[in-house]
């Protein structure tokens, strides 16, 4: 599943400044902030979504990769940090306080953990990414558990909190709320684990799911495909799969975004009178033109044979570096042929 267009997700141009992004940022952070959506796992994951639009957008040079290149601009572990976020430490930086923590001595209820995101390496080779293909992945994930419905057995109520998940606390007149340590906000503990899972919830099985590579992919593309990721606790959303897509060497050609590099050897002969060879592209092979008196390390542009441009049509184009081939003299007559040209002044 391809990731959204971080422009797109906060609802702002290509070309706004930095103070209207800051602007959507709160916007939407205040609108989809999990604690002001309890149990909605769509605000969260939207939440998700918006955050690590603003840490790429609000960063110049992060915005620049990004601008240039896209998603495939970050490796994985780029964007492992961009969806690493703390509510508080977010709005505090914007001047608005403590909004979302502790509420004058009150603490807000932990509900279940989410499920934890799970990485995939993938290796495609160079015309895989040039023409985009699919992929069946096979990979272990915990799930939830069938036999218990992800409970982990059988639930009773919480002895600790009485099953409000909360448990309160007096020092003199400060009255606090802190989440239930016992049950960890759900209210309920197990009482009798589930034979299958041992209590835990979950159980290990072997995922198949088929992936997308778009064309024109570039190495180190993270693909994010929502809720593929290891269960979350009891009603709380899966996490995500990201697939890492590498993209394999290919001898023919090195890579400069959505352009191609190429090298191409000539004789002497051509390379002073001109001629015609022809060079390798990625859909097979192309004439170029050496035109009269071609220099050594001359480099050729052959308009659109390179990749595909992510997203939006077109291609980037292939560039071949010309090399002479400069022949060895061995006899007395080559030798004095050379000089007769050099003294002509060839």
């Amino acid at each position: 599943m391809a990731k959204k267009d971080y422009y797109e997700v906060l609802g702002v141009k290509p070309d706004a400044s930095q103070e209207e992004i800051v602007r959507a940022f709160r916007r939407l952070a205040r609108k989809h902030h999990p604690d002001l959506n309890p149990g909605d796992p769509a605000a969260e994951e939207r939440f998700k979504e918006v955050n690590e639009a603003f840490q790429v957008l609000n960063d110049a040079d992060r915005r620049a990769k990004y601008d240039r290149l896209g998603h495939g601009a970050f490796a994985p572990e780029d964007v492992a940090g961009f969806r690493t976020f703390n509510f508080d430490e977010i709005f505090r930086d914007f001047g608005f306080g403590d909004l979302f923590g502790r509420f004058g001595g009150f603490e807000a209820r932990r509900g279940p953990a989410p499920g934890a995101d799970i990485r995939y390496d993938l290796e495609i080779t160079l015309s895989e990414a040039f023409a985009g293909t699919k992929k069946t992945l096979r990979f272990r994930v915990d799930e939830a558990c069938a036999a218990c419905g992800g409970t982990g057995g059988t639930l009773r109520e919480c002895p600790r909190c009485g099953g409000a998940g909360q448990q309160t606390k007096a020092a003199g007149d400060v009255i606090t709320v802190v989440t239930c340590p016992v049950c960890g906000g759900r209210g309920r503990v197990v009482e009798k684990a589930c034979a299958t899972c041992g209590g835990t919830g979950t159980v290990g099985k072997t995922r198949t799911i088929e992936v997308s590579v778009p064309a024109g992919a570039a190495d180190d593309l993270h693909l994010r495909l929502a809720g593929q990721g290891a269960a979350g606790e009891e009603g709380a959303p899966p996490g995500d799969l990201y697939v890492v897509v590498h993209v394999r060497a290919d001898p023919r050609f090195s890579r400069q975004g959505a352009d191609l590099l190429a090298t191409a050897a000539v004789d002497l002969g051509t390379a002073a009178m001109g001629g015609e060879i022809e060079v390798p592209t990625i859909t097979g092979m192309a004439a170029l033109t050496i035109p009269p008196g071609t220099q050594s390390h001359t480099t050729f542009r052959l308009k659109g044979q390179g990749m595909p441009h992510p997203g939006r049509k077109g291609r980037g184009d292939l560039l071949v570096l010309v090399t002479v081939s400069i022949p060895r003299a061995r006899t007395d007559r080559q030798k004095d042929l050379l000089r007769q040209f050099l003294q002509e002044g060839g």
